[in-house]
């Protein structure tokens, strides 16, 4: 899609913040301490009282007075219902949408990718791999593999384990578990994989454990080369910092040269990009949107790859997902869509009903499950159309 570029209003660009955790809160932050834009709205369904570190004057309750008085609308509420209706009502205004909402990405982000302006912001992994890749890729580098750098990993966490680390590390519950069984990562991974038309080696991907990164990006490298096609992948390894890394071939420069700038011996060389920082990278992406630069990242209009759901636990017809990803009945696992046709993503799946046994190891299917209504559930069944279209398939109709 062609982008026009953004229109600077005649006053401080107003950004308007739909969300009041962790992020939104930072980027308020510092939102207040930058001189080229001003704080909007912020949109919560909470009420004042229970927002914390927020301006009660900037909260509001209504989507419409949030994206009327922005010039530039944040997705950062981390719900994927929400998100929809937000992103949806600020296209119809013709309003850029930022966001920090891998979430929303890659289980209704592609439906919405070709109707307005529409971008993953740096901060989480997958902005801050998007801006690694612009950057290495501007020195000449061939990207082969996109890495993200996982320290733990337990898909079977118990209820004690993650009370203590959500106290310990001062986030949520939800987070602690979503980052731990590694549903956050594997979709962070998926958003990598569909915005470079990257593939991913198997399900759940290879995870390659404990190496050093130079051995561990050499071995993905190798993989990449051997398959014919780029890969999204991790690495497992709790001796390493929180970040991105690209494995990538040079098509022109020598390899001694590169030896003497302590790359290694190729042919793949690893490129790390040592942190992420959240809501303080934002305000990068807030500024690429004004200086009329097109998207960072974001989902494609026909992804290849998703985020399946597996059952942490049996579960008997009738029962309630109260919480998908972050709780304790299910996790997700990046998977090609071609392999798991029918499987349903599980950003659909809070507030869903169980309608058929489910096994413990079982891969979810949308015969299995009865998701809330809403947007995102009518985004979803259109985005799934089109894929299974893509794939020469038709959707399965009752």
């Amino acid at each position: 899609m062609t982008y026009s570029p953004f229109t600077a209003p005649d006053h401080q660009v107003k950004v308007g913040v739909s969300g009041t955790g962790f992020i939104a809160r930072g980027l308020l932050v510092a939102l207040a301490n930058s001189d080229d834009f001003e704080l909007g709205k912020v949109f919560s369904r909470r009420e004042a009282r229970e927002v914390e570190s927020v301006d009660p004057d900037l909260l509001t309750k209504s989507m419409e007075e949030l994206v009327e008085t922005s010039d530039i609308v944040v997705e950062s509420s981390g719900d994927v219902w929400r998100g929809a209706e937000v992103v949806d009502l600020a296209m119809k205004a013709g309003k850029p949408v930022v966001t920090m909402g891998t979430e929303f990405h890659v289980t209704v982000g592609s439906y919405f990718a070709d109707r307005g302006y529409l971008t993953e912001a740096e901060g989480d992994q997958p902005g801050s791999l998007a801006a690694h890749v612009e950057d290495v890729s501007a020195m000449g580098f061939k990207p082969i593999v996109y890495g993200n750098i996982k320290g733990y990993l337990n898909h079977y966490p118990t209820e004690e384990e993650m009370e203590y680390w959500s106290k310990k590390n001062g986030i949520s519950v939800e987070q602690t578990i979503s980052f731990t069984d590694g549903t956050k990562m594997q979709m962070e991974q998926v958003l990598v994989a569909n915005h470079f038309g990257a593939e991913v080696a198997c399900r759940g991907m290879t995870g390659v454990e404990t190496l050093p990164l130079e051995i561990a990006g050499a071995e993905l490298g190798r993989l990449a080369k051997a398959r014919g096609v780029a890969l999204s992948d991790y690495v497992l390894n709790r001796t390493l910092p929180a970040g991105v890394f690209v494995v990538a071939e040079h098509p022109y420069e020598r390899p001694e040269v590169l030896r003497y700038l302590k790359l290694g011996d190729g042919p793949y060389y690893t490129l790390l990009r040592g942190y992420h920082l959240c809501h303080l990278e934002m305000i990068k992406t807030l500024r690429r949107v004004v200086a009329g630069k097109g998207p960072l990242m974001n989902n494609s209009t026909m992804p290849k790859v998703v985020v399946a759901t597996v059952a942490k636990q049996a579960m008997r017809a009738g029962q309630l997902v109260e919480r998908a990803a972050g709780g304790y009945l299910v996790r997700g696992e990046a998977a090609m869509a071609a392999e798991v046709p029918d499987a349903v993503p599980i950003g659909l799946l809070d507030g869903a009903r169980i309608v058929r046994n489910v096994e413990k190891g079982q891969t979810l299917t949308w015969a299995d499950v009865e998701p809330k209504q809403g947007l995102a559930l009518e985004a979803a069944l259109a985005l799934r159309e089109r894929m299974l279209g893509g794939l020469g398939m038709a959707a399965a109709r009752d």
